[in-house]
């Protein structure tokens, strides 16, 4: 059994350095850098996507008794190096930290009003659009901006730095959370930390949902451990960072459990909003914000629904029509969900609730599942649920190429010869290290 847990570990680490090495081809690289490797680099993130989730599967079997933060380590490693990795996004936080920094409102332009190096790695279609997120993200993109300036690199590596803060909140905020539910405190860890979509979208990627996550299971570990007004604050921050995370008060007020929980949370939610946006400077347009456009092309359901609609129909309305359905179904599954929650409890109600929001919204992106996954990956018992989500994360995580764009049909063959070697791989080692359980 050590030699599998070794071997597992192993397998992994090799993934994300294959991940890391194939983005110094492949992967969201600065404009003007990508080239002459960008196949091979290819082929090497899905060797290494796929040694990634199957040594995630192989580890999950072989090591459910320890904490796993030297394997969260290991993993992590050689994607806090990396490229920026599966999104342009980051290069979108730091645009927006250096508008912030040179006293531009991001709540009424877009990066392009910045010009410059920074500016010009943002993808075209978000060139001219404010920012969607709140101002304690923006607090800490300014933050980053204001000591970095425009360093690249380093400003890639800073948001990573900040990602890894968010999951080291989550980490311990699970040590709170599984226990009562019944739930492993390994077995949450490997769920919702050593996931490899958590890895390659929050590590790699930079993403701020890392951020977002962290101080949502914060502020409900902290209500959990008796002390609702920090949790009120923590939660706040989180939906400050992005607004799906404010429905997280809602799970607060509900194990406060006091005759007034609803109205204090809901007083020291608007008094701690008002210091916030105060102390940050940007003013209220984050409010305007959540209008944010989404791209034509999203692959939501509504969306897709929508464009095939308005295909069919010869009218744009159709689409409009889909995502109010979609808003419909929300509040469908929160309701049910609030008429099981004393069976369920508050925090898996809301990580069924956040799911609801990514599957049903006007927008989805496979780092958004990480929003009612981390939750669920706490209080979830039922071996069944635990095993869809583990199976549902691995299929996501083959979804995204490596630079961000959209797939072609050498791009899809190139992944798929990458995946195959990958497999072949796993499956060497494994007849290495345990032959006669493998053959049987």
């Amino acid at each position: 059994m050590l030699r599998d847990h070794t071997s597992a570990r192993a397998v992994g680490f090799a993934g994300s350095a294959l991940i890391a090495a194939g983005g110094l081809g492949a992967g969201a690289l600065p404009i003007g850098s990508s080239g002459e490797h960008a196949r091979l680099g290819l082929v090497s993130v899905y060797t290494g996507l796929l040694l990634l989730v199957l040594g995630w599967w192989w580890y999950g079997r072989v090591a459910r008794e320890e904490s796993h933060w030297g394997t969260l380590a290991l993993w992590a490693a050689p994607l806090l190096v990396a490229p920026p990795m599966f999104s342009r996004d980051v290069y979108s936080y730091l645009a927006q930290g250096l508008m912030i920094d040179s006293g531009m409102d991001v709540y009424r332009h877009g990066p392009a009003l910045l010009g410059g190096l920074v500016a010009d790695q943002v993808p075209a279609i978000w060139q001219h659009t404010p920012s969607p997120y709140g101002p304690v993200f923006l607090l800490v993109a300014h933050a980053v901006a204001g000591l970095l300036s425009a360093h690249l690199i380093f400003g890639i590596v800073a948001m990573r730095l900040v990602a890894i803060a968010g999951l080291v909140m989550l980490a311990f905020s699970l040590r709170v959370l599984a226990g009562p539910a019944g739930v492993s405190v390994p077995g949450a860890t490997w769920l919702a930390l050593l996931n490899p979509l958590v890895l390659i979208h929050l590590v790699a990627g930079a993403h701020n949902d890392a951020l977002m996550v962290g101080l949502l299971a914060a502020g409900l570990a902290a209500t959990v451990r008796h002390r609702p007004v920090l949790g009120t604050l923590l939660v706040v921050a989180a939906g400050l960072v992005k607004w799906p995370a404010a429905l997280g008060l809602v799970a607060v007020a509900a194990i406060w459990a006091d005759r007034w929980a609803w109205p204090k949370v809901a007083a020291i939610a608007g008094v701690s909003t008002a210091a916030i946006t105060a102390v940050a400077g940007t003013g209220y347009g984050w409010i305007g914000a959540l209008a944010t456009p989404v791209s034509a092309g999203n692959w939501s359901l509504t969306g897709l629904l929508g464009r095939c609609t308005s295909g069919l129909l010869g009218t744009d309305l159709a689409t409009e029509v889909w995502r109010w359905a979609g808003l419909l179904a929300m509040v469908v599954v929160a309701g049910m969900v609030w008429s099981c929650r004393a069976r369920l409890g508050p925090v898996y109600c809301l990580g069924i609730v956040l799911t609801a929001v990514v599957l049903f919204g006007p927008a989805i992106r496979p780092w958004y599942v990480v929003w009612g996954l981390v939750l669920l990956a706490a209080v979830a018992a039922n071996h069944h649920v635990r095993r869809a989500l583990a199976a549902f994360c691995a299929v996501l995580v083959l979804v995204v190429l490596p630079d961000g764009f959209a797939a072609d049909g050498e791009r899809v063959l190139l992944a798929v010869l990458g995946g195959l070697i990958g497999v072949a791989m796993f499956l060497v080692v494994r007849l290495v290290v345990t032959p006669a359980r493998v053959l049987r």
